[in-house]
């Protein structure tokens, strides 16, 4: 009695769970989760590239590639969260220095010269206004390679120790770099300790335009005062020539009043 009493039960137990789930809809297949957007890539730049191309800086470039400066410029732009800013000497700003500013230092010099041109962080141009509250700012080259930025209504000057050059055109201002044309090569004392000679500027060209004084006017003035003295020397000679001849016809009516 007691089997199948629990037998009854156990029937009536899987009856009702088998109505119940099948009264109970399926769940829903959910879709699944996006995998979350990668990163975007960051703003790699050709620094060899843009400086062969963008120029002049023909000079600059080849003083970099030489001391291989070019690389160590390149990683912190590419593959630092700080990035880089240089400064960028234009063909002409090296031609107005006289050669033996730049061939008499050593190659651990040039080298120091070359990472005094750039700051080991990225600067827009409107980050140079609060930049220059901080004078002097640190180079690349070592913390005793500093430069002076100042910003007078949008007119930036870099300056060194012997030349305060202004920012001419901005090159190429993309996070992570930046590069900045100036119209001179800044040069700190601690490598140049003398004034830089510089190549003196060509004498202007003569100036051939005619003096006042030979112009056809004047010469036209001039030869008119000699052409009013014989005018004046003609008109006195007729006069005295008139006076003669009644000088003469008087003697001839006083001799004959006498004879």
């Amino acid at each position: 009695m007691a089997l199948t009493t629990v037998f009854v039960i156990s029937s009536i137990l899987t009856i009702c769970i088998s109505q119940i789930t099948a009264q109970s809809p399926p769940s829903p297949l959910l879709p699944p989760s996006p995998s979350p957007a990668p990163a975007p890539a960051p703003n790699h730049v050709n620094l060899t590239n843009l400086l062969s191309f963008a120029g002049p800086f023909h000079t600059f470039l080849n003083l970099l590639i030489q001391t291989n400066v070019i690389q160590t410029f390149q990683n912190q732009a590419n593959n630092s969260d700080q990035g880089i800013t240089i400064f960028v000497p234009n063909d002409s700003a090296f031609s107005k220095l006289e050669k033996p500013s730049l061939s008499n230092l050593t190659k651990k010099q040039l080298k120091s010269l070359l990472l005094y041109h750039a700051f080991p962080k990225f600067y827009s141009l409107s980050d140079f206004n609060n930049l220059s509250t901080h004078n002097p700012v640190s180079t690349f080259a070592g913390r005793q390679y500093t430069l002076n930025i100042t910003d007078t209504n949008g007119l930036i000057h870099v300056g060194s120790d012997w030349s305060n050059p202004k920012i001419s055109s901005s090159v190429y201002s993309t996070d992570p770099a930046a590069v900045y044309e100036v119209n001179s090569v800044l040069l700190p004392k601690a490598i140049v300790t003398t004034a830089p000679a510089l190549t003196p500027a060509p004498a202007p060209a003569p100036d051939l335009t005619p003096s006042s004084d030979l112009s056809p006017a004047g010469q036209k003035g001039s030869g008119a005062a000699p052409k009013s003295s014989e005018s004046g020397n003609t008109n006195s000679s007729s006069r005295n020539i008139a006076a003669g001849a009644v000088v003469r016809l008087f003697a001839v009516v006083l001799g004959a009043i006498l004879l």
